[in-house]
Parts: structure tokens; sequence; C-alpha cells
């Protein structure tokens, strides 16, 4: 039996450390990643006899800065209450960060602009959203059953906010209607459209500002941020503090900048949810909360059969035979607004000089050095390997133009025209693309799935079967920011000529045919136990050209088992474990286990999952709250997935 080479390594035990061994940034020592030498003993001691204190978490521009207000228009408050009465809530995060707690091993918080110099524990994070607090105090009662020493500060500025009335659709429509003068219409700027054209075209296009207008300040685009959901999920209690936290953060403390939605997926059939408004609302009042009532929007795939009436084409190969769904089961443990803000401004750095190779490697910081560094590696690996860097759209057979490039528009920018290019661009120094917002952000590596072994990656429908199968890229995981010109050329892909692929593949691949920017944000990640560097490089780039693609792709069936002990990949054991321990609730820890009752498809010991033996319960309210303890979790910011259950008693 062939044993995964994950599994030699030992556990990291520094995630689970409390808030009283917080230190600052100057004195905190890492668990991992460090040389041998620099090993500390573990656990820690306690540096504090009570609790340090912590303080409302901003991320937001200076919005009342006279800088700010030369540029862009005033911010009007928004609350939650029509009357004006109840202010949206600050998180709170403590100053620092917890001794020996582990680094991420991939990814960045320095490159995207993350501060990774504060932590999060459950009731700052979730506190003013109702975590903490009875029903009858307008709380959902969840987090009462937790050690919560010294958690009542979060509530001192706006108290309890009894959330059993409030309108979430209601409060972004007048959070909007008070700062409408902020943005201007995505269309009327030309955002479904390229941005460049090679000819002269009849095609709508934003009006080049005069002199006068250039000394008025700008206006901004929204983002729409669409939560899937399906009649069935089951609402827990942290799953409406989790949406709470994204409209609260996102959109309502920005002024507007972002509107949360709910597109749920109606899975009857026979349901007339486009003809009927009391069936509407029957379907609501069953399967979402009150509360979201108003942001939520119905389909169903009889309503897509109507909108996409086009007779598909065969398929290369499917091997699905049932519909996937996302669900709400990735958690930010961190505010959402500087999630969705810095991933936004970073991909308006990046040149399109070599982005597809860059997005199809995993960035190791403590392998490959500072971003820098990791640019030059790929660029130098790309020309070694003899391969033509892709850049602007990819011909292949059977490949049709839309209709704006048959009119001979392009997506490239004006930064990546012919005359303002280098005969060698310099991926680094190269200004092409740079400013321009990326179409599609993805949250891991944009790979080539041909032969990669990854289930799917043959799963193409509509493309003539006498031709070779098109060029493709996926990202796994379906959580992504697509443009609405993204959203526009795959519309016409979709309805004029039936073309359509595995959700997780179909962005990624119009963007690669048609030449729009895409690029993987490295967001930080972490793993559960402590891996020797160059392993992980070896089996998270273990693929075609020390990449993500094709033969021995990370993404593979043979290979997904690296990723079971991370915080990101759809099939993690650890994402969860290590988000229940940090909502306070003991978890089966199956570290006793062995290499030698290692079982393919196991969890090589993670524990967390139920009906599994072979281990301990560790953490809880025991533990937290025991002589000598350091008390609850602290964790810096870090995207969680999947998230399947988080209370004990809740069902799977």
């Amino acid at each position: 039996m062939n044993i995964p080479k994950w599994l030699s390594f030992g556990h990291l035990n520094g995630f689970f450390t409390g808030l009283k061994a917080l230190v600052s940034p100057r004195e905190y020592r890492p668990e991992y990643p460090i040389s041998s030498e620099e090993r500390a003993d573990f656990p820690f001691t306690v540096t504090y006899t009570g609790l340090p204190t912590p303080t409302p978490y901003n991320p937001f521009p200076a919005y009342d800065s006279v800088d700010y207000t030369l540029r862009y228009h005033e911010v009007e408050k928004c609350f939650l209450d029509k009357d004006g009465k109840v202010p949206v809530p600050s998180i709170y995060a403590y100053p620092g960060v917890v001794q020996g707690q582990p680094r991420h091993i991939i990814g960045s918080y320095e490159v995207l602009g993350f501060r990774d110099d504060v932590c999060f524990d459950r009731f700052g994070r979730f506190g003013p959203y109702g975590l903490g607090y009875t029903i009858e105090e307008g709380g959902f009662g969840a987090g009462l059953d937790t050690e919560n020493e010294g958690s009542e500060v979060v509530w001192e500025s706006t108290g309890k906010i009894d959330y059993s009335a409030v309108d979430w659709g209601d409060a972004q429509t007048r959070c909007h209607q008070a700062n409408q003068h902020r943005f201007h219409d995505a269309i009327e700027h030309g955002e479904h459209l390229p941005s460049f054209s090679n000819e002269p075209s009849d095609l709508p296009r934003s009006p080049r500002p005069s002199s006068s207008q250039l000394t008025e300040r700008e206006t901004l685009p929204r983002t729409a941020i669409v939560i899937r959901a399906y009649t069935g999920y089951l609402w827990t209690a942290h799953a409406v503090l989790n949406v709470r936290a994204m409209i609260s953060e996102a959109a309502l403390s920005s002024g507007a900048e972002y509107s949360v939605h709910i597109l749920l997926h109606v899975r009857d059939d026979h349901e007339p949810i486009w003809a009927d408004p009391d069936t509407v609302q029957e379907i609501l009042d069953r399967f979402v909360p009150p509360e979201f009532h108003d942001i939520c929007t119905l389909w169903s795939e009889a309503q897509m059969r109507v909108i996409y009436p086009v007779r598909f084409g065969p398929s290369f190969r499917n091997p699905s035979g049932t519909d996937i769904h996302g669900e709400l089961d990735m958690r930010w443990l961190g505010h959402y607004y500087e999630l969705f803000d810095r991933l936004d401004r970073w991909s308006r750095q990046q040149t399109r000089i070599e982005m597809w190779e860059r997005a199809a490697k995993y960035y190791i910081p403590a392998y490959h050095g500072s971003w820098v560094n990791f640019t030059r590696l790929v660029h130098n690996e790309t020309i070694n390997s003899g391969q033509v860097p892709i850049f602007g759209s990819v011909e292949f057979p059977g490949r049709i133009p839309t209709r704006s490039e048959a009119l001979g528009n392009t997506f490239l920018p004006p930064s990546c025209e012919p005359s303002a290019l280098q005969p060698d661009p310099d991926p680094v120094l190269s200004r092409c693309g740079v400013g321009e917002p990326a179409d599609l952000i993805t949250l891991n590596p944009l790979f080539d799935p041909d032969a990669s072994g990854w289930v799917f990656e043959a799963d193409v429908t509509g493309y003539p079967l006498d031709l070779p199968i098109p060029p493709r890229r996926t990202s796994i995981v379906t959580a992504s920011r697509l443009s609405r010109r993204l959203l526009s050329v795959m519309h016409e892909e979709t309805f004029r000529h039936g073309h359509a692929m595995f959700v997780e593949m179909f962005p990624a691949s119009v963007a690669l045919h048609h030449g729009l920017k895409a690029v993987y944000a490295p967001h930080p990640v972490y793993v559960d136990r402590a891996w020797d560097v160059a392993s992980v490089d070896q089996a998270f780039n273990g693929g075609r050209g020390k990449t993500t693609s094709g033969p021995g792709s990370p993404f593979g069936l043979r290979n997904e088992h690296n990723h079971k002990g991370t915080t990101w990949y759809y099939h993690s054991e650890f994402a969860g474990l290590l988000w229940r321990r940090w909502l306070g609730y003991a978890q089966v820890d199956g570290r006793v286990w062995t290499t030698e009752v290692y079982e393919d498809g196991d969890d090589g010991g993670l524990g967390g999952s139920r009906n599994r033996g072979g281990g301990e319960l560790r953490g809880g309210i025991g533990e937290e709250s025991r002589p000598g303890s350091t008390g609850r979790m602290c964790l810096r910011s870090m995207l969680l997935h999947p998230i399947k259950w988080e209370h004990p008693n809740d069902p799977m």
C-alpha cells in the first residue's frame, strides 16, 4: 500500500493555542514553516493572566479624509433600520498574533494586501451579528455554550442588536439610494464591451471625458456578490451569521460599493416560479430565512431551458450523472470588505504578460521567495521550456469569434497595443494590462486540465467532435469574481453556439479563448502538518513544467489527497476541523492514528468528522476554560472551505 508522503509529517498544534498567548508581531515566532535550528518547544506559555482587549477593525479607505473627498464623492452612512437609528456594527480584532501559531505555506498576506498583524476570535468576528446572545435579545443563541470570557466588549458601542426585524434587501436599497451619486452605470461606461479596437466600429463607446470633466470627482463601479443556494439547504445559525456579516461589511459599511444577492436553485422543475408570485413566496417561506427574502432570486433548470432554447450538441465526455450545486460552505475568517477590495486592487496591478503562466502555479513564499522572484522564476521556466507565452486571444480549430470580435474589436487594453509593448516584455516591469480590472479572479490556480487526471477534464459540450477538443483552463472551487464582459461573452457562447463546459472550467476557458484578463489570487492557505517546504512544491506544483497543469497535476484524482490537510479545497478535512475548534466546539482529533491505519479516502487523522473512530475529543468549553488554559482561539484572516456542519447538533 502506498502511503501519501504528507502523512509522514508531524501535526501542527499552534493553531489551537488561545488568546492569552497573544504577542506583538515583533515577538511572534511561528511553529511552522521554520528551519530545524529555529524550531521552538511547544506549547508556549501563557502571556496574559486575563485577556487582551480587542479594537474595532477598519479596512476601509479614509472616507472622510480630504484626499478621498477631493477624488471621490462623499460617502453617506448607512443603517440597519429605516429610521436611521441602528448603525452598522464594527467587528473586533485583537492587535497581535498568538505565539507559535503556524504561518500559511501557500499564498501571501503581503502580496494581496491583507493585514497579518491582527487576529479574530469568534465573538469579535460574529458577536456584532448575533453570536453570543439570546434569541430574546435579538440574537441567535449560538455561542452561548462556549467559553466567553471578556466577550462583552464587542457590544459596548452598539449594544446587542435585535436582528429579528431586519430586512437586508431594504437596508441595501436604502444604502444605495443614499449613495447613488458615488457610482456610474456599468453599461454606460462600456464595461460589457471590449476596451480597445483595431478598426472603426459601430459599437457604442463611452465618450472621452472633456477637459472640464477631468477635474470632476471620479465615480465608482459597483459589484454584485452572488451567493448560490438551493431548495433544501439547511440554514443554520452560523450560515445566517455569515451572510449578515457579508452584507454589513461589504455592502452597508462601504456605502453600497457592493450588493449581496442569493441565487436560489429551485430543484423542482414543475414549480412555475416565473409566472406565479404566490409560488415564489411559498418557496421563500419554506427555504429561506425571512430576513433574506428581498435579496433572493429564484431560478430553475426549466427556466434556463426557456432562456437558452438552443439544442446543445454532444459532449466530448461528461462523467457526471448528477448536477453539482454550490453551497453556502465557504467562510472568510476576517473582514469581507478587506477580502473583496484587496483582491480587486491586486488584480488591477497585474500585468497581462505571462499571466496565464503565473496563474498555473501555486505561490509558496517559503520556497519561491518574494513575488518578484516568483514572477522571474515563472518567466525563466516558460522560456526554458520552449513554450510561447499565451497572449491575447487563442486560436484553435472550430473557434467562433464573438459578434464584437467579428467587427475587429479586441479585449486587450491600450497599454497592450503593439506600439506600447517591448520586443521581449519583462513580466516584472511590463505595464501591459496594469490598471485594468481582471475579468476573472480565482482562488485556486488556473490549470490546463488536459491529461491532468481531473475527472471533468473533457466535460465540453457543443464543440465539433470531429475537431480536437478546444484548449481549456480550470480553477477548482466555484468561488471567483467575473466581470460583466466575461459574463456577456459566456452568455453569447451559450446562447448563440450552444457551447458549455463544466462549471469550474467554462469561465476560465472563455477568458482564454477570447483574450480576457484572468488571474489567480494567491490567498493564504494553511496546512495541518509540518510539511517539508520542498515537498509542498513537489506535491502542489508537480504537473507539467512544475505547474498545476497536465500529468502530475495536484487536481488529478490520484493526487487530490494532498489537499486533505489544507484550509481551501472542496474535500479538505482540516478546514472544517479548524473552523469548528475556532467556534469553540470540541472535535474528535485523530492524531493518535499512524500511517499503518491509513486507507485510501481517509482523512489522515484529521478527525472532526462524525462517526469516525480512532481519536479523542479535543477543544471546546472544557479545554478553553480550565485553569492554565490559553483561552479561546484567535486566528488571522483566512478562507476556509468546505464547512459542511458547524454546531455539534447540526445535521450534516
